[in-house]
Parts: C-alpha cells; structure tokens; sequence
C-alpha cells in the first residue's frame, strides 16, 4: 500500500498495472508539527496527550563521546530518530544514506529490539543479494534513553557507528563510556519521544 498527497494520471497507471498494490490519495497530508491531541484508550476511560511536535536539528544535538559524529552520520542519525519516534515503545532503528535498515520494538528491553532491528537489517540485506547487513556502517537510534549498555553493545555488534538517544539515564555515564571503549559516536537529544 502506497499513501500519497496526490498522484498524476501516469502514476496511477503505474500503480494499477501492480498486483496486490493499492495506492490511497490523501489530497494532502497534515502538517505534523502542528499542535493536537493524541487519544489512547484505557480501561474505563481514555488517556489524551500533546501531539508530539519535536523537529531535531543538527543544532540540538549534544555530543557526550570521544569520538565525534561525521556530518554524513549526523544527517543519518536524525533521520533515524525521526523514524524511531513513530514506532511502538522501546524502539531501535537503524538507519543508512536516508533509508530505515532495519526496526526494532514492542520489546520489554532495548537489547532485545536492538537485536530484532538487526534481524530486519540482516535480512534487508539479503534480500537485495548483499553479502553485508543493511546496519554496517549505519545509525542507530533509540526514542528513549539506554538504562544499561547491553543494548548499545548490541547495535555496535550490528555494525553502527553512531547513536542517536535522548539521554537521562542514571547510568548515562556506563553507556557513554561503553560507546567510547567501541569507538563510536553518541549524541544526546535530551527529547525523549517514547510512543505507546
């Protein structure tokens, strides 16, 4: 399925010749930084939030690592968090040359969707006759901040060399210490975007 703000008569045509393909015109898509509410129900009730607005810069981010991000892996790291804020809690998402490589999330720790993300990114991989995951030389992002190292570690063994987190953890200190023992870049955001 395709969501777009509109098509030409060409593309339509395209995407009619696709089987089991379906192409939905919105006439134009909301701005998403626009203020609103979220709604979620509960048991009993609903639970109503502030839309999550955040726009990252380049400009936000704050480097917490020896090693300090390429501006290649700066772009690919915002990208990355801004996927990561649209997927389900505990998210991981690895990210290369503008493009997801793999997600992870829904877990009840960030090692374990560190892990699945790996897994997608593997089979990404695979599936377009690389010899490599998608996650070498990718950016790792995380819509929450690491409360231990192991999930870390685990997107170094995937193959990032950046990360992209909010920070606020009571133990920052050991997964910015981790990241420099590996040799990878880290940056804070100091937004957290955890999504339920």
């Amino acid at each position: 399925m395709v969501i777009a703000p509109g098509a030409d008569d060409a593309a339509k045509a395209v995407f009619a010749a696709k089987k089991n393909l379906r192409l939905l015109i919105t006439d134009g898509l909301p701005d998403p930084h626009a203020e609103g509410n979220v709604f979620r129900s509960v048991a009993g009730g609903f639970l109503v939030q502030s839309r999550d607005r955040s726009n990252l810069t380049a400009a936000d981010l704050k480097v917490v690592t020896k090693r300090q991000p390429t501006q290649k892996e700066i772009e690919d790291m915002l990208f990355a968090f801004t996927v990561a804020k649209h997927v389900k809690s505990n998210a991981i998402v690895y990210a290369r040359d503008g493009q997801t490589a793999g997600i992870g999330a829904g877990q009840m720790n960030r090692r374990d969707s560190a892990r699945i993300a790996a897994i997608r990114a593997r089979e990404a991989g695979e599936a377009k006759g690389l010899d490599v995951s998608l996650a070498e030389g990718s950016a790792c992002a995380s819509e929450a901040f690491f409360p231990f190292a192991d999930g870390l570690l685990e997107a170094v063994a995937a193959g990032a060399t950046c990360v992209i987190q909010p920070g606020g953890s009571m133990r920052d200190e050991e997964v910015i210490k981790a990241a420099d023992e590996k040799g990878i870049a880290m940056v804070f955001t100091g937004t957290r975007v955890f999504r339920h």
